[in-house]
């Protein structure tokens, strides 16, 4: 008897000899002649050194070692089946790419995801966020939410949301540290910060005061705390820390909700904001995710 391990390529064709009971019936099944299946079986019964089935005048049966063997045999070749099938299924669920920002992933993306898997529920869903895009960014995603200005995106993009922001904080620091009724009086509160490239592409508290002709030292020690991303920030106000500038799309629940409120006049900057860019080649799932953000937004307008 040989002592090598046994070849594996017969376990699915043993398996089906076993279940239909015949030679003929297992080699039509698999597409194989009955004098091929009745060598492979022989060589296997030569590999293990027993007799697994007996040959009957009207089909076979299982010998002892036959069922014993056959018990895992059909464990293995069902899981074997099962894992393919996954991987298939897997393998044809669609997944739909979006590269973001943290801010956007975060404060309106997360809260209204649902509503997406509930329009597409076969697609899932990849989220990218990055506190900086590349700058082949179309490249590496489905859609891209970005923020710029029109300048940057209106050749290759839709603008979705324009910047509208409004200072923000807690009804509790309002009550102890306000009112601010002009933003003269909000310049000395306490703020909250996001770092950005000097100047900011965005609204920060240097651009906003300025457009009230507002001077602030910056440096004049009233506890101001900086932050790399947004969603630190809005943490920060949503735990009284400070007023933040609130882009209102982004922030519009947790004012809706009373979470947070206007400490300020708001400002607009129409030109710039988020942009929704497509890929440079859509396809179906990306006009779809297309589709579902500009109707979010509209749903807010």
């Amino acid at each position: 008897m040989s002592e090598r391990p046994p070849e594996l390529g017969w376990m699915r064709l043993f398996v089906e000899v076993a279940r239909l009971g015949s030679f003929s019936a297992a080699a039509t099944l698999l597409g194989l002649t009955q004098p091929a299946v009745s060598y492979q079986i022989r060589r296997l019964e030569e590999q293990f050194g027993v007799s697994l089935l007996r040959r009957q005048h009207r089909g076979v049966e299982l010998t002892a070692e036959g069922e014993r063997l056959l018990a895992v045999t059909a464990k293995a070749v069902g899981e074997i089946d099962a894992l393919a099938r996954s991987f298939r299924a897997e393998a044809q669920t669609p997944i739909v790419r979006l590269r973001t920002d943290y801010a956007f992933s975060a404060l309106w993306l997360i809260p209204r995801m649902e509503n997406f898997r509930h329009l597409h529920p076969e697609t899932d869903m990849q989220i990218v966020a990055t506190q900086r895009l590349a700058a082949g960014f179309r490249d590496e995603a489905d859609v891209a939410v970005v923020f710029g200005t029109r300048a940057e995106f209106a050749a290759v993009g839709t603008l979705l949301l324009p910047e509208r922001v409004v200072p923000v904080c807690t009804r509790g620091f309002l009550d102890r540290s306000g009112p601010f009724d002009d933003p003269g009086e909000l310049a000395k509160a306490r703020l909250l910060h996001l770092d950005a490239p000097l100047p900011s592409p965005w609204f920060d508290w240097r651009s906003y005061f300025a457009e009230f002709s507002v001077l602030r030292d910056i440096n004049a020690g009233r506890g101001d705390i900086s932050f790399n991303t947004y969603s630190l920030v809005i943490q920060a106000a949503l735990s009284g820390q400070g007023v933040a500038i609130g882009w209102m799309s982004l922030v519009d629940t947790l004012l809706s909700t009373r979470m947070l409120v206007e400490a300020g006049p708001p400002l607009e900057a129409p030109d710039r904001g988020y942009w929704l860019v497509p890929p440079r080649s859509p396809n179906v799932h990306s006009e779809r995710l297309s589709a579902w953000l500009a109707d979010e937004v509209k749903k807010n307008d």
